[in-house]
Order: C-alpha cells, then structure tokens, then sequence
C-alpha cells in the first residue's frame, strides 16, 4: 500500500505530476485483479525508482524518454510522454531535437512516425495530460 511503502508512495506523487490524476486515476480504475500488480510494478520501478532520482530533472527525463519510446516504436507511450511534457518542462524544441537523434540512431522510418505522433499529440486539445491547445 502507499501508505505503508514510501518508494510506492514517492513513485505515486511523481507519476501524478508527470501524467496528472486523470490519466493514473484512470489507470488504477482500470486495473483488475489480474494486472493490478503490474500498476504497482511501474509505480514502484519507473516512477519510485528512476523518475525520482535526483540525477537528472524531469525535462531531462521526459526526453530520454521520448526518445527511447520513438526509436523502440512504442507509439501509444511516445504519445502519452509527448502530452506530459507541459508537466515536465521539456519544450516542442527538445521533443523535436530528440527525435532527429532518433532519425540518426534509429532510423528514418521510425522519426518519421514519432514525428507524426508527436505532432498530434501536441495539438491535441481533448484536456489529457500533456494536452496543449493549439494557437
């Protein structure tokens, strides 16, 4: 429990800040028996564990972050990290310059639909974490 485990309960606040509560209160509503552990896995370990180190600030965070996703194809998570971004700090510029090192250590193909998801993304105007309105 979050209470009771402070790596969960750390891991809890820095997951609400970079996704917001809409998306982990969806996240956890969802949850069944079946994955309910996994919610608490990436709880503890992404956001307990990594996110929270002092190392690196979220922005830094944010776009090692997009990047990976980018490069792996990992395109519904590129798209909910791209959204985050208004929560982290990192900028439209720092999204686009790191998916032209995906293009260089990546490939093409994959910036290209990073590119395009990322895009979207940005304009989304739903009101979902990260959510930018357009100008």
């Amino acid at each position: 429990m979050a209470g009771n485990d402070p790596t969960r309960a750390r891991g809890e606040e820095i997951r609400r800040s970079v996704l917001g509560d809409a998306h982990v209160d969806r996240a956890k509503a969802a949850a069944t028996p079946f994955d309910a552990p996994f919610q608490d896995f990436i709880t503890d370990t992404a956001w307990g564990r990594l996110w929270s180190r002092a190392e690196w600030s979220p922005r830094e965070r944010s776009v090692v972050t997009i990047a990976l996703l980018a490069a792996l194809g990992h395109t519904e998570e590129l798209a909910m990290h791209v959204r985050a971004t208004k929560n982290t700090g990192a900028t439209e510029e720092d999204i686009r310059e790191a998916l032209m090192h995906v293009a260089v250590y990546a490939g093409i193909p994959a910036a290209n639909t990073a590119f395009r998801i990322a895009r979207e993304a940005l304009t989304t105007t739903s009101g979902e974490p990260g959510g930018r309105e357009r100008t």
